[in-house]
């Protein structure tokens, strides 16, 4: 298994307009595709400003071909033309858990 950490770093001031997008239209496209959601958050101490959500997968293949999956939909592309302009920056990490880790 592994954890997927997205950080969306947004304009100052536009942080809620990309949570309201997530929460009305682009999470339950992400659901339907990706699966392992298994959260979403913001910044309160820290680099402000920042959006980030984790999802599982059961390994590199399995993310490729859902990620995949989802840059194909009409949906998805509709939903990244709407917050594309509202990030300055993004940030992708892969994460491994440790053999004690509660999410394995």
């Amino acid at each position: 298994m592994i954890v997927e950490q997205r950080d969306y770093h947004v304009y100052t001031g536009k942080l809620n307009e990309l949570v309201r997008l997530y929460e009305t239209q682009g999470n339950a496209i992400q659901r339907e595709v990706l699966g392992g959601f298994v959260g979403a958050f913001t910044t309160d101490i820290g680099t402000l400003s920042t959006y980030t959500h984790l999802w599982s997968y059961e390994s590199y293949d399995d993310r490729a071909a859902r990620r995949a999956a989802l840059q194909a939909r009409d949906d998805w592309k509709a939903f990244t033309a709407k917050i594309q302009p509202l990030i300055h920056k993004q940030e992708n990490r892969i994460l491994i858990p440790t053999s004690f880790s509660p999410i394995r």
